[in-house]
This record gives structure tokens, C-alpha cells and sequence, in this order.
């Protein structure tokens, strides 16, 4: 059960965003992920609770954020309710996308284990629903993945496969990098890996 700490930061200007301290375990009915965070003073700024199968559908998702809070789950392509501050409404969501994202490195996981991509294959285009913090609203965006490299590298524990992704925005054209170790996020952008207690699993 991997346990450790990202680093999150602007990716545009490095600005610190604060910190996400999470665990992880894979299991026969899927993959956990859950999370806190906190801001660069420490206060508390949320929470993420991730639950995918083994094919990389989301089977439960909640987020918290300056009181705002989405529950989802994969049904009729995503599905979601979406809490105000107050607590007195509700707004439900629907789109027929393949998955959910946003500033968690957990999405990151999950979208690459959902698309099981070889290198050197072909990039797979994949329909997302992002919430992002701090309020939360939904947006739906296209994204491109590729799968470039994946290499060994030595450690005390044994081999560690690291996989190179580049992903591409297909509204902006943006791209950039994105390295993974089984379900360990070892650096995006506006994510870098601080700590680490245990070995990143490794997806069947």
C-alpha cells in the first residue's frame, strides 16, 4: 500500500499550491485511492476518495473543496452530483465520457491504467469530465495519450518500471509529460513526488 506526498504547485509560474498526503492499494475488485490536502500554511483544503475497477472505470469518486463537494460514479458514460457551500442545493450531471480528472495526480492513475496503452502504439483520444478546486464546477475536455517510453531503473528493491506519457489538450494543443510507476505519480506538470513510504504497486 503505496503512502506518501505530493508537492503541488502553479504549473505556470511554480507558485506553491500546497500539499496532497495520500495512500493507495490495488485489491481484486480494483484500485483506492484516497487523499488530504493542505495549503502551503498547512490549513486543510480537501480531500479526494477514488475507487476504479480493474479496467480503470470509476466506480466511486468524492471530492471536498472550500465546502463544495461531487460525488460521482461511471453510469450512462459519468454521472455526478455536485453540493453548494450551503448545503441547501444540489446540481446533477451527466456526460458520455469515459472518466473523471482534475488536479489530483490520483486522475493521472487512473486515466493511464483505463487506457492500458503499449509504447510506440498509437495515442488514444479519451473524453474526461475535470472538477477543479476551488469550487468544483464540472467542464468537459479531450484529451490525447501516448505512451512513449518505458523504462527499468535499478533499485534496492528491485527493478522499477517508469512510463513516459505525453498528453496532449485537444481544444489548446497543449502538451506536456507525465511519469508514472505503476500507480505512483513520479512528476507532472504541477506535481512533483515528495515522499514515499513503500514501492508503487504494479497494475496486472
Amino acid at each position: 500500500m503505496p503512502r506518501g506526498r505530493y508537492s503541488l504547485h502553479d504549473p505556470h509560474d511554480h507558485t506553491p499550491l500546497g500539499e496532497e498526503h495520500f495512500h493507495c492499494a490495488d485489491g481484486p475488485s480494483g484500485w483506492r485511492y484516497v487523499s488530504r490536502l493542505t495549503t502551503p500554511s498547512g490549513d486543510p483544503a480537501g480531500s479526494v476518495d477514488l475507487t476504479i475497477d480493474q479496467l480503470g472505470r470509476p466506480l466511486r469518486l468524492e471530492l471536498h473543496a472550500a465546502s463544495w463537494q461531487v460525488r460521482g460514479a461511471a453510469l450512462d458514460g459519468v454521472t455526478w452530483v455536485r453540493t453548494d457551500p450551503t448545503g441547501e442545493h444540489a446540481t446533477e450531471g451527466n456526460v458520455r465520457a469515459h472518466a473523471f480528472t482534475g488536479d489530483s495526480p490520483a486522475f493521472l492513475v487512473a486515466t493511464a491504467r483505463l487506457l492500458r496503452l503499449e509504447p510506440g502504439a498509437p495515442a488514444t483520444r479519451v473524453r474526461l469530465v475535470s472538477f477543479i478546486a476551488p469550487v468544483l464546477a464540472p467542464r468537459t475536455l479531450d484529451q490525447s495519450w501516448a505512451l512513449l517510453h518505458r523504462t527499468a531503473h535499478t533499485t534496492d528493491s528491485g527493478p522499477l518500471m517508469v512510463d513516459e506519457y505525453q498528453v496532449s489538450a485537444l481544444d489548446t494543443g497543449e502538451r506536456h509529460s507525465v511519469h508514472l510507476a505503476g500507480d505512483v505519480v513520479l512528476s507532472a506538470p504541477g506535481i512533483e513526488l515528495e515522499d514515499l513510504d513503500t514501492p508503487p504497486s504494479t497494475f496486472a
